[in-house]
């Protein structure tokens, strides 16, 4: 739907997709969105209905304007709050006011709808275009696009960051914090008054980073309040904020944190801002489906994401060819279908202290190279994996000893040590392409199918040794670009994005890799708990979820096999343990596990994920219904000890209200049902059949389970 009307010299668009309408005010030199939400009944007076309701009046201590801030607020049109652009010309032209040049509609193939406004300040000699993207998903991405028309003078630009309206109902403020092996900490406070501000400067968003900013209605949960959401889809520094101003306007947005000097633009030169995401739902679960539509929408391969057996947890460093030839028998008896080698194949790595950026196999650990053990995974019918740290060096290694001046630093000062390694300068022509061409040459001659992307450390004093300049926005480009390059030269690799676990998930990063490495962590009961948090952006196929040992290595918690292999289960599964040391039964089960993966997969990596609102934190619920409604996985978890005696009905969203669903237990072992702590209820034991409505209304009753213990049920339309 695109209508346009024109109130008072100023002109309105309305726009739709995907049950998301906006109504952009683009009279100004930049847009400015007034409304944001669901759709209303479309008429030629929509847009000037919408803009006479929003029409802001001014108050007797502040500016006589009724302008609205615009996607990138500015002074000039009266805002006093955050600032969208920042820069100037040697201390000059530190202000804007950009005047409208053109504006355009287009619809694509794929029902994106796609403003593009154009403006100029032709005192500043600064352009800006803004596009705002309505997506086929509901989701609504904005970026704009400065350029420097100044014929002989650079402008420096020091923040470009987008911002997007939100209601006065919205009075809560929902993101993340956390840490390394703990991602992804949902944190929750009152939309008050003045900026709330989250900053991402480790050269990555981080295991802390606030991930996705949700403004929403008080209460707000999956099921139930109206919610806003905003995503940066960068791989570097980063912000988000919401911010409430006196006159009672509320704006969440964010954009690339850039550190002094990161950009200056010679004339006639541009920069481009990350797009900034937004979402808008009734409950979280809405915000979480246009994510993972969008997510899924920008992947390139559709075949089913295979069992991953990776060697970390099994071996760490002691590549010994013997035992990697017995765990890959042993992965073969479960199922295994890709064997991905970890760190400790390369230079002098023997430990975490040396041989980092010498991307050559070892002679002295791997005499006749890797190629005899890439035969052996080929001869067992599975493909081949390798780890590598591309971004980052040890101060002990060959290359660092001949390319000092490739280590970021800030001038002859290196930055201090973060786990014995340093940042290699990918900005750097010559190390860039020694990179490269280091990994490609491998993939080539081994027919890699899998590299493991790994990011280790923070970046401090990240600029560049020879002119001291900040190198975090470019050494960003350059990952991007070196990873595009890989994937262009070899077109069926896939890319895994780890950094220290899950400290660079977003969905930049996504355009350029094919999995995320969910967290270092594999105790499933942290693992449950960042799962959640990671679901409201990604898609279950695209986070990387294993089946580590008994007692996890991370925590020294010991699970079952069933706790932890129905966690992995919702994610792309794999197994990080040491299988030579499991018994003969643990093997048999983990092999039952593997099977209903892979008898699940379709569903669970295809289908609508949705978590069913309970009033206890203690005991969650949560599933993947298909998308067709044919048939859903529903997996009912006790995290910890509840103070109620019992736990309470749970109503199952996502089903069809007119369809029958035949509930069937998923009873794989005996430690499956060692979990429930007094049996089965009555309706798993009768393989009871009900309707989507009574199950969305009425609920089942949860079952009874000990503390970090889960119980699956698969739901089979029965009316078929």
């Amino acid at each position: 739907m695109r209508l346009t009307t024109t109130v008072s010299e100023r002109e309105c668009v309305v726009i739709s997709a995907g049950g998301t309408t906006l109504v952009v005010d683009t009279s100004g030199g930049v847009p400015d969105i007034l409304y944001w939400g669901p759709p209303f009944e479309a008429s030629d007076d929509a847009a000037r209905i919408v803009d006479a309701l929003t029409e802001v009046q001014w108050t007797s201590d502040g500016p006589q304007s009724r302008l609205h801030p615009g996607v990138v607020p500015a002074q000039s049109s009266g805002w006093m709050g955050t600032p969208g652009l920042e820069g100037h010309r040697d201390g000059r032209f530190f202000t804007t006011r950009f005047e409208r040049v053109s504006s355009t509609r287009d619809s694509l193939a794929d029902g994106t709808e796609v403003l593009k406004h154009v403006g100029r300040d032709s005192d500043a000699l600064v352009s800006i275009e803004v596009e705002v993207h309505a997506l086929s998903s509901g989701l609504v991405r904005v970026r704009a696009i400065i350029t420097n028309d100044s014929t002989v003078e650079n402008y420096v630009l020091n923040s470009l960051k987008m911002a997007l309206p939100v209601p006065a109902q919205a009075t809560e403020i929902l993101d993340f914090a956390g840490k390394h092996l703990k991602e992804r900490v949902p944190q929750r406070q009152p939309f008050s008054f003045g900026t709330h501000l989250r900053e991402a400067r480790r050269g990555k968003p981080g295991s802390d980073g606030a991930y996705v900013l949700v403004a929403g209605t008080e209460g707000f949960a999956h099921t139930r309040g109206q919610a806003w959401a905003v995503h940066v889809g960068w791989s570097g520094n980063q912000t988000l904020f919401a911010e409430r101003s006196m006159t009672g306007r509320r704006y969440i947005g964010g954009g690339e944190l850039l550190l002094p000097g990161e950009v200056t633009l010679p004339p006639g030169n541009s920069y481009s801002a990350p797009w900034l995401y937004a979402a808008h739902g009734v409950g979280l679960n809405e915000i979480t489906a246009q994510f993972h539509a969008h997510a899924r929408s920008i992947q390139r391969f559709s075949h089913p994401r295979p069992v991953i057996l990776n060697t970390w947890e099994a071996v760490y460093f002691d590549h010994d060819i013997s035992k990697l030839r017995a765990l890959l028998d042993a992965g073969a008896e479960v199922g295994v279908e890709r064997f991905v080698l970890d760190d400790g194949w390369f230079g002098a790595r023997v430990n975490d202290r040396a041989g980092l950026g010498d991307w050559q196999v070892s002679a002295q650990t791997w005499p006749n190279g890797l190629a005899p053990l890439v035969a052996e995974v080929r001869a067992r019918g599975m493909q081949f994996g390798l780890w590598f740290e591309p971004e980052m060096i040890n101060e002990d290694s060959e290359t660092a000893r001949s390319h000092p001046e490739w280590i970021l630093g800030a001038g002859e000062r290196l930055p201090l040590p973060a786990r014995n390694q340093q940042v290699i300068n990918l900005a750097n022509p010559d190390a860039y392409h020694y990179v490269l061409e280091s990994i490609s040459s491998l993939v080539a001659e081994l027919q890699i199918d899998y590299i493991k992307w790994d990011h280790n450390r923070d970046l401090l004093e990240a600029g560049d040794r020879a002119d001291n300049q900040a190198r975090v926005h470019l050494q960003t480009r350059a990952t991007y670009a070196m990873m595009d390059e890989l994937r262009h030269r070899h077109p069926s690799l896939e890319i895994e994005s780890c950094a220290s676990g899950g400290g660079r998930v977003d969905l930049g990063m996504l355009e350029h890799t094919d999995r995320v490495w969910g967290s270092d962590c594999i105790d499933p009961l942290e693992r449950q708990r960042i799962q959640r948090g990671t679901a409201l952006l990604l898609p279950p196929e695209i986070v990387g979820s294993h089946v580590g040992a008994p007692t996890a290595h991370t925590t020294h918690r010991t699970h079952s096999l069933a706790f932890r292999a129905a966690t992995a289960l919702f994610g792309s599964f794999g197994i990080e343990w040491d299988l030579l040391a499991a018994s003969a039964l643990d093997r048999a089960e983990l092999s039952e596990w593997v099977d209903l993966y892979k008898q699940t997969r379709a569903l669970v990596h295809s289908g609508r994920y949705l978590v069913c609102d309970t009033d206890d934190e203690t005991y969650w619920c949560y599933g993947v219904v298909a998308q067709d409604q044919s048939e859903a996985i529903f997996a009912f978890v006790s995290i910890d000890s509840s103070a109620a005696a019992m736990p309470q009905r749970i109503q199952l969203v996502g089903l069809d209200d007119a369809a029958q669903y035949r509930l069937e237990p998923i009873n794989l072992c005996a430690s499956a049902l060692a979990g429930l702590a007094s049996g089965p209820p009555r309706w798993v034991q009768e393989n009871s059949v009900a309707s989507g409505h009574l199950l969305r209304t009425v609920g089942v009753q949860a079952p009874l389970l000990y503390p970090e213990q889960s119980f699956l049920v698969r739901l089979v339309r029965a009316d078929n």
